[in-house]
């Protein structure tokens, strides 16, 4: 898995993501938008079998549509099936309320609060 994959095409959104042995974060930036959500899904989704934890930052991801939304829950969901913890870090303060807005925030266990890093 290469370490910083290409953004994907015809858009601006961007993957970077970093594994270790006891987890995989994946750095977004960008929007995810409907163009984008099911190569995301793809992408992440294929993460999942070689790791124990999925942590998805989304600081500098400055705007989710709703297929995004979508994506996210279908990877979540992935996860939860196959014993995968799955969790939303560094949420930006648009996504925080979105997610407060469709009554999401309380299913993903955001692992922190909006500005802290990860080291």
């Amino acid at each position: 898995m290469p370490a910083n994959p290409p953004s994907v095409p015809g858009s601006r959104f961007k993957l970077r993501i970093q594994a270790s042995p006891e987890s995989t974060t994946v750095i977004c930036s960008g929007k995810l938008t409907a163009e984008i959500a099911a190569e995301f899904k793809q992408e992440v989704r294929a993460l999942i079998p070689q790791t124990k934890r999925i942590v998805l930052d989304l600081n500098e991801v400055g705007f989710i549509d709703s297929s995004g939304l979508g994506a996210i829950i279908g990877v979540y969901v992935t996860a939860r099936k196959t014993s995968c913890e799955f969790q939303l870090i560094n949420l930006s303060k648009k996504v925080r309320e979105l997610l407060g807005m469709t009554n999401m925030l309380s299913v993903f266990e955001s692992a922190s609060q909006y500005g802290t890093r990860i080291m």
